[in-house]
């Protein structure tokens, strides 16, 4: 029909049909543009979500009568696992167990502890008996876990100067214990591979600088004692002779270096899991070149990836300035968790996107991981 020809009801009818449609169309745009945002927020959190979600930051050491760590962790929605640790620069792991006691009785939704053992007379005969009477009176107190610390492997020497690993037969009524007593064994072991290469070939700033201002804890100018791989064959061989314990590999099981590596291991050991403490720069230096491979781990291990920091405050920090750094440092990490944000921090150089991972791995990697290797025992 010749258009010349259409009467001026019709033509007004085909406007009128015409948007009509056009209005349909723009309602289904909009509502399916709503259905998209709808499933984006009921899938993701955003950056402002920080301090509605719960979270557990499941290594911190608190040598100090000062709640200030724990006061920002109110603040930000965190709960604190306070480590007590057989270190130089500490104080003695008794007096570290009282501070933390005193904590928990005046925070007790907002922190735990976990005691630790003391290897100072490790070649006396009574080693064993004494360790598990300290144990079981922690316990009777409320410690959660039990921590080792790489003295074992990297300072401790049997009675013939030999170098004592965590393997050594000696540990193992110390970790049954810890296992029939259904508490968690933290253990870090071994160090950064970075301790083992020369400055020039470390992955991260952090590592580097270290290592450049401490030579005598730099590995690879001292090769008399023991090697990358042989701490990670004893952490392996103590797991495969303990399948039974909860174990929680401190600083990613000093495997920090390849997603791959991590994986075999929690591949092979199905008790293991790792926390992420001071080793998240080691997930963004490998994110600069390969985010997907790192964000498909997390999805794939998420019931087995802990957040964690390695704060310490002691009487000689400024509670002001820890809170400053801690509630930065909780901030930056949501941001790579959280967000696909392009980011840079000062330990790696160039620049990465966040692994914007679910709500689903969200919750399991800053509390749900935690709640079940880390759950409040009520003291006896």
């Amino acid at each position: 029909m010749n258009i010349r020809y259409w009467s001026l009801p019709t033509i007004l009818f085909l406007i009128f049909l015409l948007s009509c449609s056009q209005k349909k169309q723009n309602a289904a745009t909009t509502a399916e543009a709503t259905t998209k945002n709808k499933t984006a927020a009921e899938t993701y959190y955003t950056l402002d979500d920080f301090k509605l979600v719960k979270k557990f930051d499941t290594h911190v050491h608190i040598n100090t009568t000062d709640a200030g760590l724990i006061k920002q962790a109110e603040e930000d929605n965190f709960r604190l696992l306070t480590i007590n640790v057989d270190a130089p620069g500490y104080p003695d792991i008794t007096e570290q167990q009282r501070l933390a006691l005193e904590h928990v009785k005046a925070y007790p939704e907002r922190i735990a502890y976990a005691t630790s053992i003391s290897v100072k007379d490790f070649n006396a005969p009574d080693w064993q008996n004494k360790t598990i009477a300290y144990l079981k009176d922690s316990f009777a107190k409320g410690a959660v876990a039990v921590k080792f610390w790489k003295n074992i492997g990297m300072e401790l020497k049997d009675k013939n100067n030999k170098f004592v690993m965590v393997d050594n037969p000696q540990f193992d009524p110390i970790i049954d214990f810890i296992s029939q007593n259904k508490r968690t064994l933290i253990a870090h072991l071994g160090e950064p591979r970075n301790c083992w290469l020369p400055i020039d070939k470390m992955t991260v700033n952090g590592d580097k600088n270290y290592y450049r201002e401490h030579p005598q804890y730099h590995m690879y100018l001292h090769p008399e004692y023991p090697s990358y791989e042989q701490h990670i064959q004893a952490r392996d061989h103590m797991l495969e002779k303990h399948s039974d314990v909860t174990f929680v590999g401190a600083h990613l099981g000093s495997l920090e270096w390849s997603v791959d590596e991590l994986a075999k291991r929690l591949d092979k050991f199905p008790n293991m899991a790792v926390d992420m403490a001071a080793r998240i720069p080691h997930f963004q230096y490998q994110s600069v070149k390969e985010r997907e491979k790192v964000r498909g781990f997390f999805i794939k291990y998420q019931d087995r990836l802990i957040y964690a920091t390695d704060f310490v405050f002691n009487k000689d920090r400024n509670s002001a300035d820890v809170r400053k750094q801690a509630h930065e440092t909780w901030s930056r990490d949501w941001k790579f968790f959280a967000s696909d944000e392009n980011m840079s921090v000062p330990s790696i150089e160039g620049t990465f996107n966040g692994l914007k991972l679910s709500r689903e791995v969200i919750d399991k990697i800053y509390f749900q991981n935690a709640e079940k290797r880390f759950s409040s025992v009520n003291p006896k």
